[in-house]
């Protein structure tokens, strides 16, 4: 499962095809999606952009956090909503009808960190990620961190952990991976969007993580790669399933995801997936729709819109840190598309 552009038969719908309103001009059209803030950095991109070319399209995203997101589309306050944690069953039997999960790109959970006098990257084992984060691990300079970093001089500093107080598709990935590696974070903390941590300091989103750690010496915490590279912070690598320190990179993310087939659900874990290059914290992160739209015009927009961001959409991800779906995945999701309706009428005609 390759991980190329969007198939070039998949042909973006003309979104300029909607209700026309008055003199000859396109009806402008508003969609108000919400959710995990994971994606928000691309989403924003994709919404500027779909915007420039379909200035009628008006699409309004408030990046809440993945169980905000399943909460809104659950109570029909938004047309669309976002998460990187798939929906429980019973979440998904409070929802007033069928939702699709639509995967919409790959990216990586990072760990980055504030330490005094380390600027450069940190090899950081399972093993010691999770006693960090059970607080059993306390100083940057314990024995563990120091031999997978030789040659760095760690500080005999307090570790400051911080982690999301919102409900979280990061934290339910980065808590997923954890308990993969460790039964004991497993029993301890469990997996989930919000959990109880048995150590650090909370803070609201990616944005609040970034903000917490890059104003606290001797901080870690886990965040979407883009919030990291886009503050200058440092992220650790994280030694893979195949005993290989790899740092997150798109290039790991795809990687990660050539190892795990998407099943008909459309959503998949791909914690400590196989191979060598694979990243182990990488993610598919989520639009939830409506399979039948109650508004037929909003219906339509939202699924050329969704339709666009899995073909031209894609060519943006790379530069934002995030990675182009694979082109198996971009197949299966393309017929998901093609089942959403409007009562009997589909929503995406002529493709």
């Amino acid at each position: 499962m390759g991980c190329s552009r969007a198939p070039t038969s998949g042909a973006t719908p003309d979104a300029s095809k909607q209700v026309r309103g008055e003199g000859s001009r396109p009806k402008v059209i508003t969609l108000n999606g919400a959710g995990a803030t994971f994606p928000y950095p691309l989403y924003s991109k994709w919404i500027a952009e779909y915007n420039r070319i379909y200035p009628h399209i008006r699409i309004n995203y408030q990046s809440i956090g993945s169980g905000g997101g399943i909460q809104q589309i659950t109570k029909g306050t938004v047309d669309f909503g976002a998460t990187d944690a798939p929906m429980k069953a019973e979440e998904a039997q409070k929802a007033s009808g069928k939702l699709l999960h639509v995967p919409t790109t790959l990216g990586a959970v990072v760990v980055t960190y504030n330490l005094e006098g380390v600027s450069g990257p940190l090899n950081l084992t399972p093993e010691t990620l999770s006693g960090i984060f059970l607080g059993e691990i306390r100083k940057w300079d314990d024995a563990g961190i120091a031999r997978s970093n030789p040659g760095v001089k760690l500080p005999n500093k307090d570790i400051a952990v911080v982690f999301r107080t919102d409900g979280s598709g990061t934290t339910a990935v980065f808590t997923e991976y954890l308990a993969t590696i460790s039964d004991d974070f497993k029993q301890k903390v469990g997996v989930g969007k919000s959990v109880k941590w048995p150590v650090g300091l909370g803070a609201k989103g990616n944005e609040g993580v970034t903000g917490q750690i890059k104003t606290s010496p001797n901080s870690i915490g886990y965040v979407e790669f883009a919030y990291a590279t886009q503050n200058k912070l440092p992220t650790a690598a994280i030694r893979n399933k195949a005993q290989q320190f790899v740092l997150p990179s798109s290039r790991g993310a795809t990687a990660a995801a050539e190892g795990v087939p998407m099943p008909e659900t459309l959503h998949v874990s791909l914690a400590n997936a196989e191979g060598e290059a694979a990243y182990p914290l990488a993610a598919y992160t989520y639009l939830l729709v409506y399979q039948d739209a109650k508004e037929p015009e909003k219906g339509a927009a939202l699924a050329k819109f969704i339709w666009w961001a899995i073909h031209d959409g894609q060519k943006l991800a790379s530069a934002l840190d995030y990675a182009p779906l694979p082109a198996a995945v971009i197949t299966q999701v393309e017929a998901a598309l093609k089942t959403l309706r409007a009562g009997q009428k589909p929503l995406l005609d002529g493709v």
